[in-house]
């Protein structure tokens, strides 16, 4: 039988994270490319209704950050939810979830490298393109190795450029819809009840446009693994939880409101960003090359997290002896320079297999995560469930943040979840995606199986 371990239990990482560092990386660790770039598919697939979609994809994330940290803000921990399952459901839980989440993040580090190395190329052709990734990795792995304050601020001034140019667009974009800005006209309701109307594919788009989305908001579980190395981590985690997701949900769906208020969803084009083709459509010079510095900001700001929530992902296994216990040395300023090392290391790998065979070797990486935000996302669910009972009754005094309409709502995120991995297994695009996260999740649940039966013979 496995022996809960205590709610808390003290760390030996620096507390070098300040206040304004966790809300920021609240705030910007889900703005990023995917929104930037990628909600452009979704407008295609959804039209007007890509609104109703991201509230849906918006709500379940909300639902999922407000669990979590409601865990967190009670037993906060380098290892955030990988501890939390290994509390309420045991040792292979907390391997299993922990394991695949720093696979997940090791394998999109190497995407967001490369794209913000295309871009640099771009800019600076003499340069190759790998040339670009070696900085930016050599670069990040020295701020993570130096002081935790070093990557709270890269990430303070990376989100708060990115949070500035989302709300410098809405304003932008609500006054080219008013006809307020030089050579426009009002635009009203033209685009939205036009083309279609707002549902232009029915319900089945904006479900479709769910899938297009949801997965945008991975990333905002990164806080809750910060929150650990900050001086008042209950206090940290609440607040930054809290004014997260709302503003999140904001800028998600402001933005996609006046996107297709603005522009006709049918004038979406493959690859390109819908904001650029806003602030053109605005008179807005050298719109491309603007929207290419923040896309380029917002990827750079992702390695950064990335690789800080993947180190710190891999002590706290090392923590519990779910990783190699060589992993725990820690610098003199409470750094865990090792753990640092091998996330990066795997890193460079898939980098080099990024760049080498992006159609093939890579893809496969790529498809093996892709889908394991959900698995982690549903551990969060099932947690919450049932440690709940255990703090109101062990250290009610703890519940600082509570989870809305416990447990009824929790409910309702993992039937939320259910339903969209029903909607991938009908998709023809997501659905080797899913299989294959699938197979990767078996996987690493048959070594955490593997494991519990060899531990119980030693114990027996």
């Amino acid at each position: 039988m496995h022996d809960a371990p205590p709610l808390v239990e003290k760390e030996p990482l620096s507390a070098g994270l300040k206040q304004r560092h966790l809300t920021m990386l609240g705030l910007g660790g889900v703005i990023g490319a995917g929104l930037f770039v990628g909600s452009g598919a979704g407008i295609a697939v959804a039209g007007p209704g890509i609104v109703l979609s991201y509230l849906i994809a918006g709500a379940l994330a909300m639902l999922i950050m407000r669990m979590l940290g409601e865990m967190s803000a009670a037993m906060p921990a380098s290892g955030a939810f990988s501890v939390h399952a290994e509390r309420a459901l045991g040792r292979w839980a907390g391997f299993s979830v922990g394991w695949l989440y720093w696979f997940l993040l090791v394998v999109v580090l190497a995407v967001e490298a490369t794209g913000a190395a295309q871009i640099a190329h771009g800019w600076l052709p003499a340069v190759p393109q790998w040339g670009w990734v070696l900085l930016f990795m050599v670069v990040f792995t020295v701020a993570n190795l130096a002081a935790v304050k070093n990557f709270g601020e890269f990430e303070f001034w990376f989100a708060t450029l990115k949070v500035t140019a989302i709300v410098l667009f809405l304003a932008l974009s609500l006054l080219a819809v008013f006809g307020v800005l030089p050579d426009t006209e009002p635009v009203g309701l033209t685009n939205l009840t036009g083309h279609g109307g707002l549902l232009p594919h029915g319900w089945s788009g904006v479900i479709s446009g769910v899938l297009a989305v949801v997965f945008a908001f991975g990333g905002l579980e990164v806080v809750t693994i910060a929150a650990a190395e900050s001086d008042d981590p209950a206090r940290a985690v609440g607040r930054a939880v809290r004014s997260a997701v709302w503003r999140i949900l904001f800028f998600y769906v402001g933005s996609m409101l006046v996107i297709v208020t603005v522009l006709p969803w049918s004038s979406m084009e493959p690859g390109k960003s819908p904001y650029v083709m806003v602030l053109d459509r605005v008179g807005v010079p050298g719109a491309g090359q603007i929207m290419n510095v923040v896309v380029f900001v917002a990827l750079l700001s992702a390695l950064n997290a990335n690789l800080y929530g993947s180190s710190r992902m891999v002590f706290s296994l090392a923590e519990r002896g779910e990783a190699p216990r060589g992993l725990l040395k820690v610098s003199g300023g409470g750094v865990p320079r090792r753990a640092v090392l091998a996330s990066v290391a795997f890193g460079f790998v898939s980098v080099l297999l990024n760049l080498e065979w992006p159609d093939s070797v890579f893809l496969y990486l790529l498809n093996a995560v892709g889908a394991v935000l959900l698995f982690v996302w549903g551990l969060i669910a099932v947690s919450q469930l049932r440690l709940r009972p255990r703090i109101e009754r062990e250290a009610p005094e703890r519940l600082v943040l509570r989870m809305w309409a416990f447990p009824y709502l929790t409910w309702v995120a993992l039937a939320a979840m259910g339903a969209v991995i029903v909607l991938m297994l009908t998709d023809d695009t997501a659905r080797p995606q899913l299989l294959w996260s699938a197979g990767a999740t078996a996987a690493v649940l048959v070594v955490a199986g593997l494991r519990e039966l060899r531990a119980r013979r030693v114990r027996g």
